[in-house]
Formats: C-alpha cells, structure tokens, sequence
C-alpha cells in the first residue's frame, strides 16, 4: 500500500495512536497509518469534518464499527479501538501489509487461473463470516482487498476511501463502485449477501482479465451496463468463466452462495495448482520404455516373419535362425556370429560357444557341424539336453549298414549254391 506524507493539516495524534503517514483518502475521510505504544501498527481512519455534523452518517458509522466487532476469522482487518463520540469519529483496525488486488494487477497484469481461483476461495471464505454475522460488505472490489503474506484481507466495511470520480461516496447512496455494484444496488432494492456475490465475480474477472467486465466510461454507461448488458468474459480462463458468470447473474437468486461458491472455487484452485505442477515433468523429454511383455511379443513377431513387420528393422545377426531338415526332423541352428561377439548362454546354463579340441570330451576333426553328445553331465555335454545327429555320419553309417548286408546276403547265397 502506498504511503504518503502528513500534510499540515493532519493530526499527529488520535487517542493513544502516533500517525506516521497518509495511506489514502475517499470521500468520506482519511486513513493515516499508526502505532500505540507497544508499537502495533495499525489503520486508523477519521472521518471528514462536514460528515461529522451528520447525524445520520454517525449513526451509519456507529453500525458499521459494531458489525466489524462481530466479525470472527481472519479473512478481515482485526477492530482495535474506535471512538464513535469524538467531533471527528474514528476507527483503528490491524494493519495489513501488501498491495491491494488492484495495485497488483496494475503493476503485473492478470493472475493465472490457479492464482485467481485460489484469492476468490479466501474470500468466499471470509464474507462467510462476514454474513453470519449479519453484514453485507456493498462495496466489495479489488481496491479493497489487501493481499497479505498470510492471504487476501478484506477492509472498509461500508466506508469507501478510494480516490476516484466513479466511487459513490454520498451519504444516502449506496456504498459501492460501477462496474462492481450489483443490480439490486443500483435500483435502489433491499441488499442481501448475493449482493457482494456478485461483486466477487466482478473481482474476480476483473483479476483475471485485467480489466472490468463491464468495460469503461461515465458512471451513468456503466451502471445502465450491469443492469441491462451481459458482462464481458472472453479472457477469463475456461476454468472460471461458469462460476464466474453464476456470479453475475442479474437476479440474486440466481447466484449462488458464498458457501457453495467457496467450495468450488477451492476444487478449481487445487485442479489448477496440480496442472501447473504436471507441466514441469512432462516437458522433459524421456524415453518411453515398452512393457517386458509388449517387448516380448514384439520379439516373438520379429523372429516368426524375419523382421519384415512394417515400421520394425530385421533382427539382428545373432536372432536369426536357419532352418534345415534331415529324415524328416527339422533342426534349428544359429548362424554365425559376427567376429568379437560374445557366445550366447544355452537354455541349461552352460556355454554353448565353441570349444578348443584339447578340451576334455570334445574330439578333435574336421567337422564344423554340431557334435553328437550323450545325455550324461560329463565335459562336452549339456545336462538332460540332446544334440543332433551329424547328418555326413549318418550316411556313412548308412552306407556301412548296406555294404555288410550286402556281402552278408551274398554270403548266404554262395553257400547255399555250394550244398546244392
């Protein structure tokens, strides 16, 4: 909040406060900031001295000090002290250090979604409290609302203090700005708590968009505005743009509650939040890692067709397989192996790469095909496996087996002629 020096004519001293600055002045008075003598700083704000001849403005103001008495949470700015039979009446409330929702904005532009939801459930939240105890604000906008480390504080409480020529400041008007008064105010009808319903809205988009949904102009445009024109919401984020349009709804009844309205806005403000925090992580490139069983069925599919599935490479040297059939059995054997790849493990834990003759149970020759093993654990053998037979021996076993038979029929023969 901006603080100015005292002028001449301001006072130094009101009650048992010390004044160090102007924090602003509005039609109906000053407020200064102060401190008591244990050094609590506090808003302090007396009134004009014309409004302090009018009874009837007393007697407003008398009321509006006992309503903030009444008020519990700390959605407000705590009521320190007050003396309502001074020739110039005034109140000191808790000082609330930050910028007003509209400071802010001017200085930083529209908030984010979830920054909005979030301001928009604190004060649901505290004109909650503020209606049990049967108060309605009436002049609910961003000028009015202090954004403090500890959250949103909402201050004057029927007493506008904001410079400006669009401020409504007369006594026997009611209290509010265009562009954020409701309907029901500028007819001249009974105020309710939809009423500062529909000034939350009002801040609420005015928060987002930068700018008030009823646009700009004279006093008399805006005011016909909010009564007979739709409000403007194209740069409210689609994630408040309902909520906020219930809220501006010209029948009061129509609006919701503060209660309902505190709700919602906190589930909004908590989808935002985890959205926001979701973006970070997912920015980051990382690699997507197939599950173990796609990859395996990717791998079976690539070995069954050789690798010519559509957009998949052929496997590589070591997966492909050769098939051969000898006697009718087919055998599978692995290709070679590219030069410094290491062996591939067999399926019954031993190696299965190939071995030097002068190791035990291997004997030395020529052939380069599989070596017919037994079904033993000795050296040179699997366990519980079987390995095929050569084919080159097989034939030669063959042809042994017939060659004998052969000589042994003609044998047999001979000597059947020779008895004969």
């Amino acid at each position: 909040m901006a603080m100015m020096r005292l002028r001449r004519e301001d006072p130094r001293v009101v009650g048992s406060f010390r004044l160090h600055r102007r924090l602003g002045a509005g039609g109906m008075g000053v407020v200064y900031l102060g401190s008591d003598r244990r050094g609590q700083r506090v808003a302090l704000k007396v009134i004009r001295p014309d409004l302090a001849e009018d009874q009837e403005f007393r007697s407003r103001f008398a009321r509006e000090v006992s309503a903030a008495r009444r008020i519990r949470g700390g959605c407000t700015a705590r009521l320190v002290a007050a003396d309502l039979e001074a020739e110039r009446p005034w109140f000191a409330t808790q000082y609330v250090p930050g910028p007003s929702l509209h400071d802010k904005i001017a200085e930083e532009g529209p908030l984010p979604a979830a920054d909005v939801a979030a301001i928009g459930a604190a004060l649901s939240e505290g004109l909650v409290a503020v209606h049990e105890a049967g108060v309605v604000h009436r002049d609910l906008k961003p000028s009015n609302i202090l954004l403090s480390p500890k959250g949103p504080r909402i201050i004057d409480f029927g007493i506008a203090w904001a410079t400006g020529a669009s401020t409504l400041t007369h006594v026997g008007t009611a209290v509010g700005s265009p562009g954020f008064l409701a309907p029901e105010q500028v007819r001249g009808a009974a105020v309710t708590p939809a009423t500062d319903v529909f000034a939350l809205g009002a801040t609420l988009a005015y928060a987002a968009m930068g700018d008030s949904p009823f646009g700009h102009g004279s006093s008399e445009v805006m005011l016909y505005r909010v009564v007979h024109e739709e409000p403007q919401l194209q740069g409210v984020p689609d994630a408040l743009a309902p909520l906020v349009r219930a809220c501006l709804a010209k029948e009061p009844e129509e609006r919701p509650s503060t209660l309902q309205l505190s709700l919602r806005l906190k589930e909004i403000a908590a989808r935002e939040a985890q959205g926001l925090g979701m973006v970070a992580p997912l920015a980051e490139a990382r690699p997507v890692v197939p599950r173990p069983d796609r990859a395996e069925r990717l791998e079976r599919a690539d070995r069954a067709t050789g690798g010519r599935r559509a957009g998949h490479p052929p496997p590589r040297p070591t997966e492909r397989y050769t098939e051969r059939t000898t006697q009718g059995r087919a055998q599978r054997t692995p290709a070679p192996r590219p030069r410094g790849a290491q062996p591939v493990p067999s399926r019954g834990g031993g190696a299965r790469g190939r071995r030097h003759p002068s190791q035990p149970g291997v004997r030395p020759g020529p052939r380069t095909g599989p070596r017919r093993t037994g079904t033993g654990t000795g050296p040179g053998t699997s366990s519980g496996l079987r390995r095929p037979a050569n084919p080159r021996l097989l034939r030669q076993r063959l042809f042994v087996f017939v060659v004998v038979t052969l000589i042994v029929l003609l044998g047999i023969a001979g000597a059947q002629a020779l008895q004969g």
